[in-house]
């Protein structure tokens, strides 16, 4: 993953919202970081095929299913703690922010209709190819989250995984998804969460002290330097919430979860991938689950009924 050189002008704090200025230059600099830096898991080695091949998705569904059953593992299939896969023939169901698809041909095929949205050209078309390859239904398009281009009402389900908290403005994201979607609808999000071990362990112990960061970053920059995207924001339950009911919709419940790497606090390499091997799922997740330390907040949402 290509880390950040700086982070955009007026980007002070872990939940900093942009004026309307500089809305249009983050959401600029937010698109073109993920141009360049799609998600394809390819960050420490290659994926070893033709891009958009058949191959080449089922690489990337290996590489991320793989890691997401160390922190939530599946009953059947992945995500199906969260994914309600018995009620989605019924539903229309909008997903925000497709990355290559991995999730979009979950939900795709069990949905009474499936429309999928990316800020950025790249992840629509690698999404549309996906879907064209393995003959998948659904409908996917370029389209900002805080201008979406539906009427209202339109869906009774939307999943995003690990996308808004990037949006120029995640508030403004928040009051289109309560909009387009019916009432008594139902969001499931994850955003990254402002643990205590990730601010303080992982990022100020590590990079800012042993690592020598704080010579030349405060542990705001040091947050942000060191994860995805151009803005990447980073909430805490309580003011998550607050995020969330100032767009009308309401909070039904949450849970903390993270990456197993999270806690094997090694650089990348082979002490890493060793540890990562025989140090058991379970025990890490007592850490990010158990103790709540885990950067992943997934947050389940409604629209109340009229």
């Amino acid at each position: 993953m290509q880390m950040k050189e700086r982070l955009p002008s007026g980007y002070g704090s872990p939940t900093s919202l942009p004026d309307d200025q500089q809305r249009g230059e983050w959401q600029r600099q937010n698109t073109a970081w993920w141009e360049a830096n799609p998600m394809r898991y390819d960050w420490k080695q290659s994926l070893g095929h033709p891009e958009f091949s058949r191959e080449f998705y089922r690489e990337i569904d290996r590489r991320f299913f793989d890691d997401a059953a160390r922190y939530m593992p599946p009953r059947h299939r992945p995500f199906d703690a969260l994914l309600p896969f018995e009620r989605l023939p019924q539903w229309d169901v909008l997903e925000i922010g497709v990355g290559n698809g991995s999730h979009a041909q979950l939900l795709a095929p069990h949905c009474r209709s499936y429309t999928g949205i990316d800020l950025t050209e790249y992840a629509a078309h690698s999404t549309r190819r996906r879907f064209d390859q393995f003959d998948v239904p659904g409908h996917v398009v370029r389209m900002d989250a805080e201008q979406m281009a539906f009427g209202g009402e339109r869906f009774d389900f939307i999943w995003t995984w690990g996308v808004i908290h990037h949006s120029a403005d995640t508030g403004r994201v928040l009051t289109e998804m309560h909009r387009v979607l019916r009432p008594g609808g139902t969001v499931v999000a994850m955003v990254y969460h402002r643990s205590w071990w990730y601010q303080y362990v992982y990022a100020a112990l590590c990079r800012g002290v042993l690592m020598g960061g704080f010579r030349r970053h405060s542990l705001h920059e040091l947050l942000q330097l060191h994860t995805d995207g151009a803005i990447a924001r980073f909430y805490k339950p309580r003011e998550w919430e607050r995020l969330v009911a100032a767009s009308g919709l309401v909070m039904n419940d949450y849970r903390i979860c993270g990456q197993k790497s999270e806690v094997l606090l090694l650089p990348p390499g082979p002490l890493k991938n060793l540890l990562t091997r025989v140090v058991p799922d379970a025990a890490t997740r007592i850490v990010t689950s158990s103790l709540a330390q885990g950067s992943f907040l997934v947050s389940r949402l409604r629209k109340p009924e009229r």
